[in-house]
């Protein structure tokens, strides 16, 4: 099949270097059972490519199903996937099939690859190697032949290196990459692009389609569309329904088009990576550890004064009060000098641990020269351990009820304890 009829099957538009060469790909490796990883991002069509590639297959009139690894919760993966037998966990009323025994034969597409649990990920180098999985709480080994493709939009190499996910099975996976161009790299591909979807949903809607105007156009292809295809669609539905006239110039389409990426997220300065910061939480816990260590410094700084006369002498003027405002503003301080804002929005800034700080007597007596405090351990494996021995002691070792009290699932709290050699 030539390229243009493989695009006009699968409805695809573009005529990219970078698609072209993806596309070839897709289709030299369909006729053989070698596993395939797409990569891309979000919204480019991934799955499309998935398709393309059992269509074009000699297991085409075989099944084909598409899971998304992310959307499954991770106690029932390893269920979905390989089956379970009846009474093997809580709610196993009956024995099931999973869907590399119900899709033998056929094609397996797994979506968001890197989201799947380790202990599942192994289980699947398994399948991949030797055709071979067992059903959850059985021990009889089934045979399956089940063509897998992958599918990412994360970078699975970086995944491996902080132990997130399986080596072995990325390379077992990688067989033949395939990488989808994002849609800010195929600019002369948008306007055709938006010119299908705005024709196809005038005929939906019965509707006039809409035109660009020479200003609109350029408009359209120097946005960036972090949402790709998925976004563009959706910008041209709207425009379709909402627009009150069918031409479009650039004043216009601006009026749909995101001006900026909206996060409820405090603003990070002077140097810090917005990346280092996965969500709200890590944010205030750095808040929470830097204004510890100021805190311990300060401790610090009164034992060397105590052990060395000189500096105490040098430093009686500073009152404790004013060493505190000063840690007030080194902590707070919103200046274009420091390295976080003022936490905004839905986030309140912890001001009372300061004045916990602030309010407690610094008590300092002969037999504490020459000591500092011992800082509680900020490990997080063992404040989680900690949480599971609090929920089991207050649930008198009922795991289901620590599990929903901890927010976890049974099976969850079940690893932690052997991961932890927990004695209940």
């Amino acid at each position: 099949m030539d390229l243009q009829s493989l695009k006009n099957r699968f409805s695809i538009i573009g005529n990219t270097p970078s698609l072209n060469h993806a596309l070839n790909t897709a289709e030299q490796v369909a006729a053989t059972d070698l596993t395939v990883l797409i990569v891309g991002e979000s919204g480019v069509g991934k799955e499309v490519f998935s398709q393309i590639i059992h269509s074009l297959s000699a297991r085409k009139h075989n099944p084909f199903i598409a899971v998304n690894c992310g959307a499954i919760p991770e106690g029932t993966i390893d269920s979905e996937l390989f089956g379970h037998e009846k009474g093997s966990f809580t709610g196993a009323v009956d024995s099931r099939k999973g869907y590399f025994e119900t899709v033998n034969g056929g094609t397996i597409f797994l979506d968001e690859i890197g989201e799947m649990p380790l202990g599942t990920q192994a289980r699947l180098l398994r399948v991949l190697e030797t055709g071979e999985f067992i059903r959850v709480g059985s021990s009889k080994v089934q045979k399956t032949d089940v063509r897998v493709i992958a599918a990412t939009n994360r970078e699975l190499m970086e995944f491996t290196q902080k132990g997130k996910f399986r080596e072995d099975l990325y390379y077992r996976l990688n067989t033949v990459p395939i990488r989808v161009p994002s849609l800010r790299d195929r600019k002369e591909d948008i306007p055709l692009l938006f010119r299908k979807f705005v024709v196809d949903f005038a005929e939906k809607y019965k509707t006039k389609p809409i035109f660009l105007d020479e200003e609109a156009t350029t408009l359209l292809a120097n946005y960036s569309w972090p949402g790709n295809v998925r976004e563009l669609k959706n910008i041209a539905e709207q425009i379709s329904v909402l627009s009150t006239t069918d031409q479009i110039n650039g004043q216009i389409l601006a009026g749909f088009l995101p001006t900026h990426t909206k996060h409820n997220m405090p603003m990070v300065t002077g140097g810090t990576p917005v990346g280092e910061f996965a969500n709200e939480r890590e944010i205030l816990y750095k808040l929470f550890f830097d204004m510890k260590k100021d805190v311990n410094e300060l401790k610090k700084m009164f034992f060397e004064i105590l052990q060395n006369p000189a500096i105490a002498g040098q430093t009686n003027n500073f009152t404790r009060e004013t060493m505190m405002n000063e840690l007030k503003e080194d902590v707070f301080e919103t200046s274009n000098n420091s390295n976080l804002m003022a936490p905004t929005n839905n986030i309140v800034a912890p001001k009372s641990a300061v004045q916990i700080a602030s309010s407690q007597p610094l008590i300092i007596d002969n037999d504490m020269q020459g000591h500092f405090e011992v800082e509680e351990s900020l490990n997080i494996m063992d404040k989680e351990k900690e949480l599971i021995l609090k929920a089991l002691k207050k649930h008198r070792g009922r795991r289901k009820d620590a599990a929903t009290d901890l927010g976890i699932s049974e099976r969850t709290l079940y690893r932690k304890i052997k991961e932890y050699n927990i004695e209940e």
